[in-house]
Parts: C-alpha cells; structure tokens; sequence
C-alpha cells in the first residue's frame, strides 16, 4: 500500500515534465533557421548597444552603482530574486558568440542603380538610399552650398533649418580662402524636393523666379534714374556762380560826357561812377 501511494504522485511528476518537454520541443521545431538567426543577431546588437552606451559613461555607470533585481526560477514553485550592480551585470553582458547571419530583409536598394547594398556614404551622412558606387557620379548626386540653394531654388533659412524635417548637411572650409567663414553642403536632390514643397511645381518654381527678376530690373531702374537726377543737379550747381564775398569792382575806360562836363567809368556788374575834374 505504501508502495502505491508512494509512487503515485511521483509518476504523475513524470507525466508532466514529459509532457512540458514534448511541447517545448514542438514550440522549438516551429522556429525555422532563419527566424532563429534574426533573435540571435537580434539579441547581439541589443548587448552591443548597450555595451556602447556604457563605454560612453562608463563613470555613471561604475559610480552610480544602481542595483538591479533579477528572478531565478529554482525549479520548486517558487522565484528567488537577487540584486546585482549594474557593473556586474555589464560584465556578464559581453559578446561570447559571433554575430548571426545577415538576413536579406536588413539589406538596402539602391535608389539609382537598385542594388542591395548595407551602408554608404550618402546614407549615413544625408539618410539618402545611395550605394558609394553612385555616389561618385557628381551631376546624379551633387551637393550644393547654402547660398547656391537659396539663389537657386529661392529658399529661405527656415525652409532649410526650420521646416520639418530639418535638411541635414556637412561642413566644409571655403576653398577660395579659408579665412572665410565655413561652407553649408546640402545634397541637392533634398534640396529640389524641399522646393517643390514650398513652391508646388517647376512652374511655381519659375514663376517665382519671373516675379523676382522683375522686382530686381526695376529697382535697377530706379536707383539708375536716381543717379542721373543727381548727376544733372551737380553740373546745374557748377554752372551757377556763387557769391563768397563782396563784390570789388574793376572800372573800365574813362568816357567823357560834354553836355554835363562830367566823366564816367563803369564796372562789369553794370555799376556806372560820375565825377569831374576840377
């Protein structure tokens, strides 16, 4: 009897954890190769990344040493937890397997010849879908200063730095002369469709180029019949002679006059002197 009954809850035990095997190993077939591939490289760069964080602050996180709490399953029922630093966990945290396959799904295309490619100049620098092959065309894929944009495309400031989202560029020294302040390159492909954004169309575009060439022609016409008034008023002014002080006169030859028996001399300004002579 004691036998029976001893044995009884033993074998049920042994039914279950048979059972809880089976279907883990069923749950465990349904995972393909790749699937299984995806959460290991998955997991890896998770580890990675915050390895990375930590190398960056590795001061806060040695310093700081904040407790962390993990829960064991002993098994019997029931969960322990135990507290760890986060130093500690760091180290147990390291890469000890190599990185998982690279699936076709994480690969990029290539806008311009549409080629699988994993990074690129343009992209990480402009976030453009550009392999380094293409890249070297420079009329596909030019860059462009800020002034060059806003002349070209009739951009303002906001429209590159304000509006969302913000158009991302590098900075370079001028290469005429590098006292100068430095050079914004923005990739013109952006740029284009940054003004397609604010204008509508090519024909906004041109329209408003058409606006701004006019505004330009008149003030020129403007400021050239200012220039001519005041040229025209300066030779006027040097044709006039100006009084700067009294006036001498100088008398010309004596003239007689015998009705009177006087004599007479008169000045250029038309002023006339009588005498006569004792």
């Amino acid at each position: 009897m004691s036998d029976v009954l001893g044995s009884g809850p033993s074998s049920a035990f042994d039914e279950t954890d048979d059972k809880a095997n089976t279907a883990d190993e069923e749950e465990e077939r349904k995972f393909s190769a790749a699937q299984k591939a995806r959460v290991e490289r998955n997991r890896q760069k998770a580890l990675l990344l915050r390895q990375s964080r930590l190398a960056k602050k590795p001061y806060t996180a040695i310093d700081s040493k904040q407790k962390v709490t993990r829960t064991i399953d002993t098994g019997a029922g029931f969960f322990l937890e135990e507290e760890e630093e986060e130093e500690e966990k760091a180290k147990k945290a390291e890469v000890k397997h190599p990185l998982g396959p690279v699936l076709e799904s994480d690969a990029l295309l290539c806008d311009d010849c549409g080629k699988e490619f994993m990074d690129s100049w343009l992209l990480t620098t402009y976030n453009a879908n550009v392999c380094d092959v293409c890249k070297d065309d420079t009329e596909k894929h030019p860059l462009v200063t800020k002034t060059e944009a806003k002349d070209r495309y009739l951009l303002k400031d906001s429209d590159l730095e304000i509006r969302d989202p913000p158009l991302k560029f590098i900075i370079r020294k001028n290469p005429r002369n590098p006292r100068w302040g430095d050079m914004k390159l923005y990739y013109e492909p952006q740029v284009y469709d940054r003004a397609m954004e604010v204008w509508g169309s090519e024909e906004g575009l041109e329209k408003a180029h058409d606006e701004r060439s006019s505004k330009r022609e008149t003030a020129k016409r403007k400021k050239f019949d200012k220039k001519v008034k005041e040229l025209r008023l300066a030779v006027r002014s040097s044709l006039v002679k100006v009084n700067s002080g009294p006036h001498e006169h100088k008398y010309g030859p004596e003239s007689y006059d015998e009705e009177s028996d006087m004599y007479s001399v008169s000045c250029e300004c038309g002023h006339v002197r009588t005498y006569e002579k004792m």
